[in-house]
């Protein structure tokens, strides 16, 4: 999506959205490609599944230390 698609129907500025596709892009999880006078904006998959995963991981230690606490605070 370009940027003024983005921002259709809302009351962010194209600035604003742009300065946080430029972070998503910094870390993977989209990409521009220049068609035309205008980029377009699109997900990259894998990327976010990689996130999805790590995220996945980091809750179950969270749910693991919890759990180990509860039983310790039970005690």
């Amino acid at each position: 999506m370009s940027i003024a698609q983005l921002t259709s129907g809302t009351d962010i500025t194209r600035q604003a959205v742009t300065k946080h596709l430029h972070v998503l892009a910094d870390a993977g999880l989209v990409h521009d490609i220049k068609v035309g006078r205008e980029r377009l904006w699109e997900f990259e998959p894998t990327q976010i599944e990689e996130a999805r995963r790590s995220l996945e991981l980091i809750a179950q230690q969270w749910d693991h230390a919890l759990m180990k606490l509860k039983l310790a605070v039970e005690r």
